[in-house]
């Protein structure tokens, strides 16, 4: 009979360690990127799939990691002990990918936001650009001041491709209006730091923007947090946030980390999991912009119908967007 142990916080090798020891494991495995699961965005999307999992009578261990030191070690003894798939969420999982997945030829590794060539890893990436492009248009629109803002955690190519995307977005409405990019941190740690966001979007609120994309995780909880005591509009990311502050955030840029931490449980269950890189972008329902009742009064009838128009032309190839990873001239930033 299947069940499901869900694990708490693991703070240290030790209790890592006790945890391994005290569990029989033919289950899926989620190790939790840096933020915590409950982050209400990236790490909470990837747990959503792995309960969508459970729901439907699988079983699955998930941990949180306490700093970078933790990764090999944590992966590398779910391995061990017989855990499949490991489900890693996040680009920062990529180098101790490398160095465990050879030492376990028979357990498949699912990563997701990078790609790792190896023969028992599937890789699944998002055209975050695409998702970010609508919500570029539903900024633009909504905007008053004609300077909008986007927040990173800090400047790396993924995070990149989201502020170009949406840079490229609002200048297909308005294209004399002004964006502004301010990162949170310089490194992964900037995902952690909410305080430090919050001072950044009250920066930019000062210069007069009126809506901000918080790329930062759960970091970017304070970047919503200052848009809403502002009386402006803030946009989530990964996970739907428009809850968060209903009347203020403006959409969120839904990715489905849920779908691809679901898939790759479900895979290994029914033996269709295989390794390669999977993308996904508005074609496969992977990204896209949230519209629901909590920012039903905020959207009007033109925006919901220029989103529509949007997601037809990027679908049918009539609009490209720039992915910065490919290509690291921007032209809308």
């Amino acid at each position: 009979m299947k069940f499901s142990i869900l694990t708490k916080a693991i703070t240290g090798g030790v209790a890592l360690s006790a945890l391994m020891a005290g569990a029989a494991f033919a289950d899926a495995a989620l190790v939790y990127d840096g933020g915590g699961k409950f982050d209400k965005s990236f790490n909470e999307a990837a747990y959503n799939g792995a309960e969508m999992f459970k729901a439907e009578g699988g079983a699955y261990q998930d941990l949180e990691i306490s700093g970078d030191a933790m990764r090999e070690q944590a992966i590398r003894q779910f391995a061990s002990r017989g855990n499949n798939p490991i489900v890693m969420p996040g680009f920062s999982w990529e180098t101790a990918l490398k160095v465990v997945a050879p030492e376990f030829p028979d357990t498949k590794f699912t990563i997701i936001d990078t790609v790792v060539d190896l023969p028992n890893v599937q890789s699944v990436v998002f055209k975050e650009q695409e998702g970010s492009y609508l919500v570029g248009i539903l900024a633009a629109m909504k905007s008053e001041t004609g300077k909008i803002g986007v927040v990173p955690a800090f400047n790396f190519d993924l995070l990149e491709a989201f502020a170009c995307g949406y840079a490229q977005g609002a200048k297909s409405v308005n294209p004399d209006i002004a964006v502004l990019e301010t990162y949170v941190g310089t490194g992964f740690e900037a995902f952690n730091d909410p305080v430090k966001a919050t001072e950044v979007a009250k920066s930019q609120l000062d210069q007069g923007a009126d809506v901000i994309f918080q790329v930062a995780g759960g970091a970017g909880a304070g970047v919503l947090q200052a848009a809403a005591d502002a009386g402006k509009f803030g946009i989530g990311v990964d996970s739907n946030q428009n809850h968060l502050h209903p009347g203020s955030v403006l959409t969120s840029m839904i990715k489905r980390v849920d779908v691809a931490t679901y898939n790759a449980m479900k895979g290994v269950e029914d033996g269709t999991w295989a390794p390669g890189t999977i993308v996904l972008g508005l074609a496969e329902d992977g990204v896209g912009a949230a519209f629901d009742d909590n920012n039903a009064s905020l959207i009007t009838d033109d925006m919901k119908a220029a989103v529509e128009k949007a997601t037809a032309d990027i679908v049918s190839g009539a609009v490209s967007v720039h992915d910065f990873r490919s290509d690291k001239a921007c032209p809308s930033l």
